[in-house]
């Protein structure tokens, strides 16, 4: 078939596409009976791009959703395409009574009954492919006669019958219009004289089929051929199945082949001797000559494509080859054609990825694009593949990750193509350490979150898989672990809270408990605690899903365990800042022994001021409900309280920090406890710091969030000195920056969203 191109320019998608993705989402989430309304009636493009769309989601052909197509003067279908799914009798009666023109079944379970039915509806079938399709051959050979009088075009592939079986004889003769004929992967075809009772066949596709030799004479009386393909995988694949093109006579076969066939402009004789050894022939004057002396006859007339990928003697190396186009692995060009001649033939891509794979890595390939092309298609047409699945994530690592005028040619449409194949691998063959670890390595040179919103749940999913997997690879869960860090650190909270539903801190908590079982600190229990920081920001559901699967207990374990740990301490304490942020959860934190261990980590260096700043804040936000709240006798509250001003007064002011915040409201809401001014310094400190360290970042914000007007009040009313000087620290200070940078009066809206 020929190669079409995925890749698109970088247009909006269509609102033609986007209703129907939408459509197809509420359909397969829908319980309510799917069928046209009474006087409804969709065109012919928009019910098979509906079908179409259920397919490529990896969505069965159900009942329900098949029912959509059931009365066919409302709904049209005339080209259908079903790959990798199941067809059951009832679906395949809705379907085919549409008496289609065109369908393609590949790669499917077929129920037995289903040819029966395609027979009683293909009277209008004008081409159709049926590859690798279980059970659809499975009656007595009397009833595999397959009834389409107008059929043009028939692929019939991986049909296997017993020797001297006359299938494939008493099939074809049914179908006199044959213009184009694929038997690719079948065996025992005969001696093919069937087919001379087609004048118009044109085509003739006899990949891997074993036996030709004695069928050569035959295909020489299809005067009509303009393409013919009779190579074979065996020489590339290593199988033991060589003599299957192997031919006695290669280059007296080869010359009455295309001397008997005067209209032939392409022949693919892949994995066969047919090109000879190599030995130039000059012809009769003297003058031209040829590597192949069997097409010495076209030296003048050269074919316009010839298939010589894995011919014996590596025919495609060399320098006299009478056609326009060569596949085989000598160069770039040779490559590429051999990528979209072969797409569909997994033996032969499993070369083509590796081949391409050879120019990629050192940075030689000439049109990344074009391979990129290739590398995507072969990947989504063999899914099961893992070979081709891990190849193909390889060498997209190296064209994402290549110099930025190549990696420029990527737009966003072909961004997403690239990650959607690159997620279903992943999907496919998560079990696969090398597939995971290239398919984590590869989504690492993409731009996090941006470029991965678009299947933020799908990336999730997989990422919780790989972190959750301990027999997966530490190398591979340790960059799946950076990466759901960096996919929860940066987004809004309708996205934390997807994390969260989706059980990442379960995930979390489950391989800190590994970690703690075996005594081991390291950068991925840091993270871990890093992640649910990121996830509990601001995200109330989240902080209750910690504290319900024991987060508290594992702090306190870390803790114990692992006391001389800055960064795991860093992180743990900022977790616990969220959750101390959330009024109803605060209570679960009223414990002697939690107070106790806040109340001594007020004083700790760790991490220069970190450590210190978010046990003051986890305590002020405690403190905050008042004296009345305080259900516990030691530590006492005041004693508590006096710690957090003296914790405080040993902060350096122009400490730098390492914690982004989204919004000032938790902050700002601590303003107006005018019950307990220890809460109060700890927030205005916070706010002098950050907009005095990090002013560009957090002076607007300060503004946006009403923060003067708050800051404004509360100097004039409070009698804490502290809390007054460095509540004006703050408010004049962001407006003396904003002022200076000529933005206070402007009233836009905040521009960048903060990461968080």
């Amino acid at each position: 078939m020929p190669f079409k191109s995925i890749l698109v320019d970088n247009s909006p998608y269509s609102l033609q596409d986007i209703c129907l993705q939408s459509l197809g989402k509420f359909l397969n989430s829908s319980n309510l009976f799917l069928g046209a309304r009474d006087g409804l009636s969709l065109p012919t493009e928009l019910c098979e791009r509906l079908l179409q769309y259920q397919i490529q989601e990896d969505r069965d052909l159900d009942s329900q959703f098949v029912s959509i197509f059931e009365d066919t003067s409302c709904t049209r279908l005339k080209r259908i395409s079903l790959k990798l799914c199941t067809l059951k009798e009832h679906e395949a009666e809705i379907l085919f009574r549409h008496e289609l023109r065109e369908l393609e079944l590949i790669r499917m379970k077929v129920a037995p009954k289903v040819r029966r039915t395609l027979n009683e509806y293909s009277q209008q079938l004008i081409s159709l492919t049926i590859s690798e399709c279980i059970d659809f051959f499975s009656q007595p050979i009397t009833e595999l006669l397959i009834t389409a009088p107008k059929l043009r075009k028939f692929v019939l592939q991986s049909v296997h019958v017993d020797p001297g079986h006359e299938f494939f004889s008493s099939l074809l003769r049914g179908f006199p219009n044959l213009a184009y004929l694929d038997l690719s992967d079948c065996n025992n075809v005969g001696d093919l004289s069937c087919l001379l009772h087609c004048p118009n066949l044109a085509t003739l596709i006899l990949y891997n089929v074993s036996g030709l030799q004695g069928a050569i004479d035959h295909i020489c009386k299809l005067t009509s051929l303009r393409h013919l393909d009779i190579s074979q995988s065996s020489d590339i694949r290593g199988r033991s199945n060589e003599k299957n093109g192997t031919y006695e006579r290669p280059n007296q076969t080869l010359a009455m082949l295309v001397e008997s066939l005067p209209f032939l402009k392409c022949l693919d004789i892949s994995g066969t001797n047919l090109a000879g050894t190599g030995v130039a022939e000059k012809t009769p004057s003297g003058n031209l000559a040829t590597d192949i002396p069997g097409l010495r006859s076209r030296i003048s007339n050269p074919l316009d494509m010839l298939g010589l990928y894995g011919t014996s003697h590596e025919a495609c190396h060399r320098h006299h080859i009478p056609a326009l186009c060569v596949t085989g692995d000598a160069s770039e060009e040779q490559i590429l054609a051999a990528g979209k001649a072969y797409i569909d033939r997994a033996e032969i891509m499993q070369g083509v990825l590796n081949d391409l794979y050879g120019i990629i890595r050192p940075e030689t390939c000439q049109n990344p694009l074009a391979a990129l092309d290739i590398i995507l298609q072969a990947m989504e047409n063999h899914w099961t593949e893992s070979h081709i699945q891990i190849s193909g994530s390889a060498s997209l690592f190296y064209i994402v990750k290549s110099p930025e005028r190549e990696r420029s040619l990527l737009n966003v449409r072909i961004k997403q193509k690239t990650i959607s194949v690159l997620l279903k691998a992943m999907d496919m063959h998560c079990d696969d350490p090398t597939m995971m670890r290239n398919g984590c390595l590869t989504l690492c040179q993409f731009k996090i979150p941006q470029d991965v919103l678009f299947s933020y749940e799908r990336l999730i999913l997989i990422l919780l898989h790989v972190v959750g997997d301990h027999n997966q690879d530490d190398f591979v869960r340790r960059i799946a672990i950076y990466l759901l860090n960096s996919l929860a650190c940066q987004v809004d909270g309708k996205f934390k809270q997807l994390v969260g539903s989706l059980g990442a801190i379960e995930t979390m908590l489950q391989l800190i408990e590994e970690k703690l079982r075996r005594n081991v600190c390291d950068d991925v229990m840091e993270v871990a605690w890093s992640t649910m920081w990121n996830v509990t920001d601001e995200t109330a559901l989240n902080c209750k899903r910690f504290l319900r699967h024991s987060g508290m207990q594992f702090f306190l374990n870390c803790l114990k365990a692992f006391p001389n740990h800055p960064e795991l301490l860093r992180n743990m304490m900022g977790l616990l800042g969220n959750v101390a942020e959330v009024e109803e959860l605060r209570p679960q934190l009223m414990t002697s022994e939690f107070i106790t261990v806040f109340s001594d980590l007020l004083y700790s260096t760790s991490d220069g001021i970190e450590v210190s700043y978010n046990a003051a804040g986890v305590l002020a936000h405690i403190a905050s409900d008042g004296a009345e709240c305080w259900k516990i006798k030691e530590p006492n509250r005041e004693d508590v309280l006096n710690r957090i001003v003296t914790a405080i007064d040993r902060w350096d002011i122009d400490s730098k920090r390492n914690i982004n915040y989204r919004s000032f409201e938790p902050i700002l809401r601590l303003l107006n406890m005018d019950h307990t001014p220890q809460c109060q310094y700890w927030a205005v400190w916070a706010l002098a710091n950050l907009t005095r360290v990090y002013a560009e970042k957090y002076c607007r914000l300060l503004k946006e969030e009403n923060g003067f007007q708050i800051l404004e009040k509360l100097v004039a009313r409070t009698v804490d000195d502290k809390v007054r000087r460095f509540a004006k620290n703050a408010l004049e200070g962001s407006i003396e920056y904003l002022e200076r940078n000529a933005v206070v009066g402007c009233g836009d809206e905040h521009s960048d969203e903060l990461e968080g």
